[in-house]
C-alpha cells in the first residue's frame, strides 16, 4: 500500500512544470495524478514531455487538473 501511494506521488510530481520559485504543491500533484496516468503514462520521469502531453490533452483533463495546467502556463 505504501509503495503504491509513493508511486502515485512520484508520478504526480513529474506531471507539472517546475517553476523557479517552487515545484507543484501536493494539492496540484494530486489533482493531476489520475489524468497523468491515464493520458501520459509513457512520459513518467520526463517532466518536459509530461507537461507537453498534459497541455496537448487539456480538453480531456479533469477540471481540477486543467486549472493546474493553466496556472502553470499550459
Amino acid at each position: 500500500m505504501k509503495t503504491s501511494v509513493l508511486a502515485a506521488l512520484l508520478l504526480a510530481a513529474a506531471t507539472l512544470p517546475a517553476t523557479a520559485q517552487s515545484g507543484p504543491t501536493l494539492q496540484e500533484q494530486m489533482a493531476c495524478r489520475g489524468d497523468a496516468s491515464k493520458f501520459c503514462a509513457e512520459h513518467v520521469g520526463k517532466p518536459p514531455q509530461m507537461n507537453a502531453c498534459l497541455r496537448e490533452n487539456k480538453t480531456k483533463l479533469s477540471d481540477a487538473c486543467r486549472k493546474v495546467v493553466e496556472s502553470h502556463g499550459g
